[in-house]
């Protein structure tokens, strides 16, 4: 792979898989229309490498905290705080996307990757959901507000992210708001449990790399790969939960509509 095509798609996968707009789809789309390569398992495992370690650089403090309240609940610490609940919530969440995932991750990105004009139909339409649930939730609770039935809901809502065009964060995002907690606790009820999804997908990949080895001339994309999806993400998380503080989510709906018009156009018209 070229170094200018693997920070280019490093930085597409650190900003649209933390913004509600899609990383797979985009990753797709974007190579596609640009007539590159597609990037082999190398290049995935920087991705998913480079995801992980944003939300984990970023939410350090949360992982730490998630960690001790976890093995303090299993001998006997007790469940009495909503923090202390957490990273059960989290957990219960994080299964039926794993289920998913494992059975259903190969099948689907082999119906969509050569689709191009059915990730854009899920961009159109999976936006007007997004918009339609940031105009109608309530927007009433806050973190210590999560539930178990709405980490399950919120967590089956997780197994959509696998479509293309879907998007991760915005499918969590949705089922949040429309279960009536605000921008910002969905937000981050969203990226915390993205993260033993992102993880496990990562360890996943790197065995993989482990078994077939790293091609020849594939370790600098690697590590631009890494690099830049990293600080992309990063910088993305600061400011998705800046942004939701008080504004609302429609500049992602906007874009999703004219992103998924402008490939349906150029179907129609060019190709």
């Amino acid at each position: 792979m070229h170094p200018l095509h693997a920070a280019v798609l490093g930085a597409i996968q650190g900003l649209t898989e933390v913004l509600p707009i899609s990383s797979s789809g985009h990753l797709i789309l974007i190579p596609w229309l640009l007539h590159w390569p597609e990037s082999g398992l190398t290049f995935d495992v920087a991705l998913h490498l480079g995801t992980f370690l944003a939300l984990a650089l970023y939410f350090w403090r949360d992982i730490i905290e998630l960690v001790f309240n976890f093995f303090r609940g299993i001998s006997g610490g007790g469940l009495h705080t909503a923090s202390n609940r957490l990273p059960f919530y989290i957990i219960a969440g994080t299964i039926p996307a794993a289920i998913a995932g494992k059975t259903l991750e190969g099948p689907i990105e082999e119906m969509f990757r050569s689709n191009p004009a059915l990730i854009a139909t899920f961009l159109i339409v999976f936006g007007l959901v997004l918009a339609f649930s940031d105009t109608i939730g309530a927007k009433r609770w806050k973190m210590d507000g999560i539930t178990l039935r709405a980490a399950l809901i919120i967590g089956l809502a997780q197994c959509l992210a696998l479509i293309p065009g879907v998007s991760r964060s915005g499918i969590t995002i949705t089922a949040a708001l429309l279960l009536g907690y605000n921008r910002e606790a969905a937000a981050r009820f969203s990226f915390l449990l993205s993260l033993p999804i992102v993880a496990g997908a990562g360890i996943l990949k790197v065995g993989h790399l482990v078994k077939t080895g790293v091609p020849a001339g594939e370790i600098q994309p690697l590590i631009i790969g890494i690099v830049t999806s990293t600080l992309v993400g990063y910088a993305s998380v600061a400011f998705l939960l800046r942004f939701v503080q008080n504004r609302t989510l429609y500049p992602f709906v906007w874009y999703r509509l004219v992103a998924g018009s402008s490939v349906l156009a150029y179907l129609a018209f060019f190709h």
